[in-house]
């Protein structure tokens, strides 16, 4: 009896497929920290829905099986593309996902509620996304110089970049060239304004906070992530991205340096004497948390947790750092905040393990090594340079080797 009510309420192939279809494709457009999860919760939610489902995955597309329950199937391509800036969709679709799991909503609920998941607008103004990425920027400024030159040049470099994001959102056709326009743009400031004398630091340490937005060093940690864990062909694709992204980064340099007579040894990497007080050191991991909520759309409810977890990173990783070196410090870091926000994530009452992920990782990230590598090689500092992309490339393991290990060894459930 209670096989048949339960086959009689079991959706149709049309309801199913297409929910489904919708699903993974709001999946694939928030996965730009990586396709991980995606399978497990297509799968999981279609077999909550009484069918079954399959995918074959690559980061911007998807063939999708679904099964009904009477055993008729549909093969569809599905195709997104990966970013990480409406973390409000990936917070609100959590609870609809729980709730279909528990078997308390049924497909044309679940439709209903992503629906309004998919048509919600940001949950901030484009001024608050401006704002949040000058923060962002502000709270990274002390780790490239901890100067107070460097935060004064950052507040206004990183507002012509936000200006351009935000320009980019409302333009499309901008969003294809957005990294090589902006730091095309951003040099050739960085050059003509802020990088007068040595005294004040090499002009890609000015650069770097205004660019960090833009730089994939989170893409590229993901996509190591995926290889480290087995996933060859996502990890792959994924990998290529972000090294084009990071080119189109270091052709701007080049061409700010190009567009106003400069030679190409002025990149140098020296960094200028520190005048930062610690306090302020310590408050800009406030400043980042802040920029990171607002310009990546997180749910403001969230700030204090995410701002607990980069704390907690930090701590870690300059403990760690002080005890057993910097890429063991940067490997125990990734663990731990890997570890914690997967516990943490386990509950459907509290955020994603993507959101809280996001901020610490960010804390983690290399894509600057990658960027003064490439920058110091075209200096003609050819041993600096590849001193630096040698570090990354450890870096960037260490921290995807850690994120395994930290999921692994709590194992979500």
């Amino acid at each position: 009896m209670e096989s048949s009510h339960a086959a009689a309420r079991a959706p149709g192939l049309d309801e199913l497929a297409g929910f489904l279809t919708r699903l993974t494709r709001l999946l694939l457009n928030t996965s730009g920290e990586g396709a991980e999860g995606i399978e497990e919760t297509v799968t999981a939610t279609a077999r909550a829905l009484g069918g079954d489902a399959s995918l074959l995955l690559v980061p911007d597309a998807a063939t999708l099986t679904v099964t009904a329950a009477d055993g008729s199937a549909r093969t569809v391509t599905v195709r997104g593309v990966p970013e990480v800036f409406r973390l409000d969709q990936v917070t609100a679709l959590k609870p609809l996902l729980a709730e279909v799991g528990a078997g308390r909503m049924g497909v044309a609920g679940a439709a209903l509620r992503l629906t309004r998941i998919e048509e919600s607008r940001p949950p901030y103004p484009w001024w608050a996304k401006l704002i949040g990425i000058v923060l962002f920027a502000l709270g990274f400024a002390p780790l490239m110089q901890p100067t107070w030159y460097e935060v004064a040049s950052t507040a206004v470099l990183a507002t012509i970049a936000a200006a351009l994001a935000v320009a980019a959102d409302r333009r499309p056709r901008l969003s294809a060239v957005l990294p090589l326009l902006v730091s095309t743009v951003i040099s050739i400031v960085t050059i003509e304004v802020f990088a007068r004398t040595p005294s004040h630091g090499g002009p890609v340490l000015l650069m770097l906070p205004a660019l960090f937005f833009f730089v994939p060093g989170d893409y590229l940690s993901a996509a190591t992530a995926e290889l480290a864990a087995g996933r060859m062909t996502t990890g792959a694709i994924r990998l290529v991205n972000a090294v084009f992204l990071l080119l189109q980064l270091y052709l701007g340099v080049l061409l700010g340096v190009y567009a106003t007579g400069t030679s190409t040894r002025a990149l140098f990497d020296i960094a200028a004497a520190s005048d930062l007080p610690r306090w302020a050191l310590f408050l800009s991991w406030i400043v980042f948390t802040a920029g990171t909520v607002l310009a990546f759309a997180v749910p403001y409810r969230l700030f204090w947790p995410l701002l607990a977890l980069v704390y907690l990173t930090v701590a870690v990783q300059s403990l760690a750092t002080k005890l057993i070196g910097e890429t063991a410090g940067t490997f125990v870091a990734a663990v731990a905040l890997t570890a914690t926000a997967t516990v943490l994530a386990r509950s459907p009452h509290r955020p994603p393990r993507l959101v809280l992920l996001l901020p610490g990782f960010f804390t983690l990230t290399v894509g600057s090594l990658g960027m003064r590598g490439l920058t110091t090689l075209a200096g003609g500092y050819v041993i600096e340079g590849f001193q630096d992309l040698l570090k990354l490339v450890t870096i960037v393991t260490a921290i995807a080797v850690g994120m395994v290990v930290g999921a692994t060894v709590v194992r979500r459930e």
